[in-house]
């Protein structure tokens, strides 16, 4: 079927209910290492503790994604998705500032990730459904303005309230702030107010061949069937996919290396604190969030130009250009003392980001084959999530023998790991890009 070409706001509308996922990412990505040290986590725990968003991640997105292909009702085909993940990701936000014990944070994280993937990964393949190839650059560069905007908020919203909004946290020692805690409930209504948008918003385009569409579900019926597509779709993974691979499992364990350890890092060695029960700690885990705020503002920014700049130089090599950035920002956090300048090393960050949550989906998308954009968007995310998982499994003995429990070091560590993650963007080859 070919597809029509979308209008800006079209396309602004199918792609708001990003600003709700971001939510759900921003506050966890800025506040839960510091919640897991409120509830007594060590230094070299947080990274198992972490292991929830990309087991979760492997195995919910190609489950949903495979669903979604097969699926067909009153509210579409990924609309039924974002529902239902928007509505478990609120409850899961409402309930987690108020966890009393370390393995009920860790426990509410396992939900809240789950839920945010059953929403997010249709949104990915949401974007190749409606839009026709010249516009999915656009597509997934929309959906990174609307992630860089919500994670902007996500990522403030305990300063805010502290420092804008006088919120009095009183005694904090040993428990999460009231700061943190209103954030999060705060962030549980823009979730799913946003989702409900895009489903409101926005109607699907039905399967071109209904009754043939009804056949294939009825042939493929069953568990067995289910996997086995799902096994023989990751076997059967073409050529670009593959060497987005490499890329992506770099670019994620240094995003992983970052959000694990640079709030605490600031915290402790930029602010001084010497413990989490002092009052400093919690200032520089609040300046932190300013800093995510720094780099999902710069993303917002960039998210307008990014598609010129693509039509360019071509996808590929602003990509490149944009690790490297985001690489170099993360290692000049080394020789920073100056919280202000963190600042700046947010700005490559932010840049890199805005390329990550688009570029390598853009390439993706015209290389796959799009009955079966649902699936490979999800097994795409294996990429991100295996990472993760060796991350959260193994880094924990890296902090504890190699590095010395140093979050500095962790922190720098991710920009290696984004340098690399460049140099395999070279060698992909993006056979289907339309530049006009």
């Amino acid at each position: 079927m070919s597809k029509p070409r979308l209008s800006f706001w079209q396309i602004w509308n199918m792609s708001f209910g990003f600003l709700g996922i971001q939510f759900g990412w921003g506050l966890q990505m800025a506040n839960m290492s510091a919640i897991y040290e409120y509830l007594g986590a060590k230094p070299e725990q947080i990274p198992m503790l972490w292991l929830a968003a990309p087991l979760t991640g492997l195995i919910v997105q190609p489950i949903i994604g495979n669903l979604s292909d097969r699926t067909w009702n009153k509210l579409g085909r990924r609309r039924p998705y974002f529902l239902v993940g928007a509505i478990l990701s609120s409850a899961a936000l409402l309930l987690m500032p108020n966890s009393s014990a370390l393995w009920m944070a860790a426990g509410l994280l396992w939900i809240l990730d789950a839920s945010i993937n059953i929403s997010m990964e249709p949104f990915r393949a949401f974007v190749a459904d409606m839009l026709p190839n010249e516009q999915r650059t656009s597509g997934f560069v929309m959906q990174s303005l609307f992630i860089g905007l919500g994670a902007v908020v996500a990522s403030a919203l305990p300063w805010l309230l502290s420092n804008v909004f006088g919120f009095d946290n009183g005694s904090t020692s040993g428990s999460i702030p009231l700061t943190v805690k209103f954030s999060f409930y705060i962030g549980a209504a823009a979730f799913l107010g946003a989702v409900l948008w895009t489903i409101i918003s926005t109607k699907e385009y039905p399967p071109e061949n209904l009754e043939a569409f009804k056949n294939m579900k009825r042939e493929k019926k069953g568990a067995g069937k289910f996997f086995k597509e799902i096994f023989s779709s990751i076997a059967g993974m073409p050529k670009t996919m593959r060497q987005l691979a490499r890329v992506q499992i770099f670019t994620w364990l240094g995003l992983f290396c970052m959000w694990l350890y640079f709030p605490v890092a600031v915290a402790r060695n930029v602010f001084g604190a010497p413990d989490e029960t002092s009052p400093i700690y919690q200032q520089g885990v609040e300046w932190a969030g300013i800093c995510f705020a720094m780099y999902s503002a710069i993303c917002f920014a960039i998210s307008f130009v990014l598609p010129k700049i693509a039509n360019k130089i071509s996808r590929r090599y602003t990509h490149i250009l944009a690790l490297v950035l985001g690489g170099l920002g993360l290692l000049s956090v080394s020789v920073i003392h100056d919280k202000y300048l963190l600042l700046l090393s947010m700005t490559g960050v932010g840049i890199a980001w805005a390329s990550i949550l688009s570029m390598p989906y853009a390439i993706l998308s015209g290389s796959i084959p799009p009955e079966k954009t649902g699936v490979y968007m999800g097994i795409f995310n294996f990429f991100i999530v295996l990472p993760e998982i060796v991350a959260s499994l193994v880094f924990g003995w890296v902090m504890l023998h190699l590095l010395d429990n140093n979050r500095l070091t962790a922190v720098i560590l991710g920009g290696v790991f984004m340098l690399v993650a460049a140099l395999f963007t070279y060698f992909v080859d993006d056979t289907a890009e339309v530049r006009n």
